[in-house]
């Protein structure tokens, strides 16, 4: 097997930390664009990070933050069993090798085989289900064999974080998860003092709509740009802006070919790519995401509401979380590009003191329920108490002892 780049640490004897704590996500890019500031709170309170994922461009923003990252082979989509086998060996030999006080996981496959993984070496396991994606929107014999594999996998967990309420009445009830291990986290969390509102760019015409996602079809994305169509054939002035990052390894994935062909009937105007997308949400008039899979709590529109700007979303788990139907913005139908454009068309209409009002109502619940500090504060507190329970002092104080030590993964 080829092996990756060795892994050493150099803890301080003399003050150890507060515990080893790993994290383990499917892509390099969740763990800087999601994980980040848990992993700055989880060392500002003295705990060694470390985490794991398949490599790619971000994996170097971690080093640059001083985070042990480490690179393991994972296929996000595929379902091959020799390969998902190999992956829960990988993440095996991973964990016996860094001996860390605590796992977290993230996404299913991190979740399912870290879980395991960590179980057979004793290791406490924090897990939060992200959303569920498009397997669990219709019942199929894959379906079942997730909720098996979760079932198996969650067995153990000290606790299980659901980011909506209908991921975890659904587990609850396949009795998947022990209910007392249940819990309820408001998404990521939004830094709401950078995405806080801002002057629009002054202009009013045409009316601009956003959209901020990874570009694949679950998002959505096609729909909006047929509704972009419809709204055009009705004589509206819109701009329906894309911001977004191609995903070639999702099976989903839309191909630049079909962005170019949306851009050049003007359907749509694609901005690219931003790891800052603070400035495009305020230049916009309101927010979309037509998002028809189960997502956990989708980012773009707790940092849409945080910016103060009107929502519109599909009528789905997750997204009625964010999004209350009338209030700070509206529902549409799923996979329904009409119902989508009349939704976007009655924003139009809609007068911009009462777009003001549904963008404070979205910045107020922002603000009360998924600011980054109370999501950041339930988790230290987990990793606060379960690594203080499963070493003392005395025990970590002779592992550190032993000086450097290297991780090393296979592929």
């Amino acid at each position: 097997m080829e092996r990756t780049k060795d892994l050493e640490f150099e803890p301080e004897v003399a003050t150890p930390p507060a515990g080893r704590v790993m994290l383990v996500e499917n892509t390099a890019w969740s763990l800087v664009n999601f994980r980040l500031p848990l992993i700055r709170t989880l060392k500002e309170n003295g705990f060694e990070v470390l985490t794991a994922s398949p490599p790619d461009e971000y994996a170097s923003k971690l080093t640059t933050e001083g985070i042990h990252h480490v690179p393991i082979p994972m296929s996000r989509k595929g379902t091959n069993p020799v390969e998902d086998a190999v992956l829960a060996w990988r993440l095996l030999l991973l964990f016996r090798k860094a001996r860390p006080d605590m796992v977290m996981t993230y996404r299913a496959k991190p979740t399912i085989y870290g879980s395991l993984a960590a179980r057979a070496l004793g290791i406490p396991v924090v897990n939060t289900i992200t959303g569920l994606g498009a397997m669990f929107v219709n019942e199929t014999l894959l379906t079942r064999l997730a909720k098996e594999l979760y079932r198996l996998a969650l067995r153990r967990s000290r606790r299980v974080y659901f980011q909506n309420g209908e991921d975890l009445e659904l587990f609850r009830q396949e009795r998947i998860v022990r209910t007392a291990r249940a819990h309820l986290i408001a998404g990521s969390g939004v830094d709401t003092d950078r995405f806080s509102p801002g002057p629009a760019d002054g202009s009013e015409d045409p009316f601009v709509f956003l959209l901020t996602a990874r570009l694949i079809r679950d998002k959505g994305i096609g729909e909006y740009a047929e509704a972009a169509r419809i709204l055009r054939a009705r004589g509206r002035s819109v701009e329906c802006r894309v911001v977004g990052f191609f995903d070639p390894g999702n099976p989903a994935a839309i191909s630049p070919e079909q962005i170019d062909a949306w851009e050049d009937e003007g359907s749509i105007r694609y901005l690219g790519r931003s790891d800052d997308v603070v400035q495009h949400m305020r230049a916009a008039d309101c927010i979309v995401l037509p998002s028809y899979y189960r997502e956990g709590i989708p980012r773009t529109l707790i940092e849409g509401a945080s910016v103060g700007r009107p929502l519109i979303a599909a009528d789905m788990s997750g997204s009625r979380e964010v999004v209350v139907d009338g209030v700070n913005g509206f529902l549409c139908r799923p996979r329904d590009a009409d119902d989508l454009a009349d939704r976007m068309e009655a924003m139009l209409r809609t007068s911009p003191e009462e777009r003001r009002r549904m963008g404070k109502a979205g910045r107020e619940k922002a603000l009360r329920e998924f600011d980054e500090r109370i999501v950041l504060g339930r988790y230290l507190e987990v990793a606060k108490s379960l690594t203080a329970t499963r070493n003392g002092a005395s025990t970590r104080q002779a592992s550190y002892g032993q000086g450097r030590s290297g991780i090393r993964t296979g592929r």
